[in-house]
């Protein structure tokens, strides 16, 4: 047995991260390719495990969550910005911490959300008009921000707000770009980007400020069960201070809202792609509601969606990479992984791969049919992650998209103006790389 897993030997020092930096959807399909289920690269200053086989990376996430900690990157940017919140926390303070957030995710209120979720799309909506050219991811992130500050923040937040939020995400965005110099430049040095980094963590911190500071001048009774009660309950009680309640409410502003509206962008884009199941998909939004207003019972039984949204984000999963760093030495794929290194989890690679996936370059939502699906591992699609750790919004995410799509296709169809396949753009979530242009056509 060889003591190291294959992988690619890269440059002196820095090993592979140039070439992943460039572009990691590439170089992770080629190590994909070229090495099977485990392969070892160096990424800046760290020995880095890539697995592509579903039953390791269920290993890693469900089996032995517990020998595994969230990595940190150089002088980690992500923890300057998102804090001791549920994506980064560990241990018992984040089981606690999942604990007392859980009733804001209790399937039967978010069922209860479902017409507030309507009512945000008709509204955003209200102005579109045929014929108009909209950037369509810009439009889904400006929704469903609107959406998550009503749902988990109870608070309406007007156009200007959003607009700030919307202007601050672009250098956080640029910050997390994979790339070599970035990445040894530490967020304290006063570099044009760094600054631009830190202004825009002031600006979400002043808008969340203002929402804290006004919610707690109306009053929080005992019986609202959004987060933000939820977590000033907790601060009033002496479990958390205003630190933990700041980290926790900028995590659910920002990731609450990022992966659902790309997973729109991506969807509108695939359907213009894929004509047909454009048209059987307003078929069923059509057969469904006739003109009214989706509903949470609706959407359960939109199956067509359901399997639309799954082939999304199997094609394009906003959350392209995940990593985990073991607290001991483990063993993966019959190979000992040392304490410290990277293990990579990569969707990007493992939802494309051919071994589980027939045609997978191919936009095919009914891969998703029951029978169709037997035999396939369960870890060959984990969009959300997996395990305890598995996304806490990944019901509310499901029903927010199904009633947006249903809302949306109901009035328009839509078409991107630019032919060919969309530019990718890596951070913390993959974004595309320019507006995506779509024109709103009238049915």
């Amino acid at each position: 047995m060889q003591a190291q897993p294959p992988g690619p030997k890269g440059e002196p020092v820095v090993g592979s991260t140039r070439r992943y930096a460039r572009d990691p959807f590439t170089f992770m399909q080629q190590v994909g390719r070229a090495y099977g289920d485990i392969a070892r690269f160096r990424l800046a200053d760290r020995d880095t495990y890539m697995l592509a086989n579903p039953r390791d990376i269920e290993e890693v996430l469900v089996a032995g969550e517990r020998a595994y900690s969230k990595p940190v990157f150089g002088d980690d940017a992500v923890q300057e910005l998102l804090g001791n919140g549920l994506l980064l926390s560990e241990g018992e303070f984040w089981r606690e911490q999942r604990r007392r957030a859980q009733p804001a995710f209790h399937p039967g209120r978010i069922a209860d959300m479902a017409d507030m979720m309507v009512e945000h799309t008709e509204r955003h909506i209200a102005d579109w008009e045929a014929g108009d050219v909209v950037d369509i991811r810009e439009e889904m992130a400006t929704l469903t921000v609107g959406i998550i500050a009503d749902a988990m923040f109870d608070a309406d937040l007007d156009s200007d707000t959003v607009e700030r939020v919307q202007t601050a995400l672009e250098p956080l965005g640029t910050r997390f770009e994979p790339d070599a110099v970035r990445f040894l430049t530490p967020s304290w040095v006063p570099t044009p980007e760094n600054r631009r980094f830190q202004g825009a963590i002031d600006t979400l911190e002043e808008v969340l400020a203002d929402i804290v500071s006004q919610r707690r001048a109306d009053g929080v009774n005992e019986d609202d069960d959004d987060l933000l009660a939820i977590m000033l309950r907790a601060t009033e009680a002496g479990e958390i201070d205003d630190s933990v309640l700041r980290d926790e409410l900028m995590t659910m502003l920002l990731a609450g809202h990022d992966t659902t509206a790309l997973t729109l962008t991506y969807m509108f884009y695939l359907l213009d792609e894929n004509p047909g199941a454009r048209d059987r998909l307003h078929a069923e939004f059509d057969d469904a509601l006739g003109g009214g207003a989706p509903t949470a019972e609706d959407a359960m039984g939109f199956a067509y969606a359901d399997r639309v949204l799954n082939e999304t984000m199997r094609l394009y999963p906003p959350v392209y990479v995940m990593f985990r760093q073991p607290r001991t030495d483990v063993r993966l794929a019959g190979y000992r992984v040392p304490e410290d290194a990277l293990v990579m989890l990569p969707q990007w690679v493992v939802h494309r791969d051919p071994r589980w996936w027939d045609a997978p370059d191919t936009f095919d939502p009914d891969r998703f049919l029951p029978e169709r699906s037997d035999g396939r591992p369960n870890y060959a699609f984990f969009p959300f992650g997996g395990g305890p750790r598995i996304c806490i919004g990944k019901r509310f995410s499901l029903l927010e998209a199904k009633l947006i799509a249903g809302t949306v296709c109901q009035e328009f169809a839509l078409e991107r103006v630019d032919d060919g396949p969309l530019d990718l753009r890596p951070s913390l979530t993959m974004h595309p790389a320019e507006p995506v242009e779509t024109e709103l056509r009238s049915r």
